[in-house]
């Protein structure tokens, strides 16, 4: 099996430190190579050169490693633009953690 990448939010990283997981938020700024998301709290990516986190206010997914200081290292990125509706995307967070035997292994 490939690598999982549980899907989480900032109040989650604290779990995943050192582990990629996948966080979806929205673009609150871009400055060089970091950006600064909204996913349930505010979440630092260190940015790839390739990155899609481009525009403030669209929603980004975002698969990269947790850092020790909770920011994450961007591997891939996609930009799913600005209408999305962003509840509908905690509820699939916290139903991962729900039912984390059928999402991946809490090891």
């Amino acid at each position: 099996m490939a690598e999982q990448t549980p899907r989480v939010n900032a109040t989650l990283l604290a779990n995943f430190t050192g582990h990629t997981v996948r966080i979806a938020g929205t673009v609150i700024q871009v400055r060089g190579s970091t950006a600064t998301i909204d996913s349930q709290g505010t979440v630092a990516i260190q940015l790839d050169s390739a990155t899609n986190v481009k525009t403030p206010g669209n929603v980004v997914e975002v698969i990269g490693k947790v850092g020790e200081d909770q920011s994450i290292r961007e591997y891939v990125s996609t930009d799913f633009g600005a209408n999305v509706d962003m509840a509908a995307v905690d509820a699939v967070v916290q139903a991962t953690h729900t039912f984390r035997e059928i999402f991946y292994d809490p090891k």
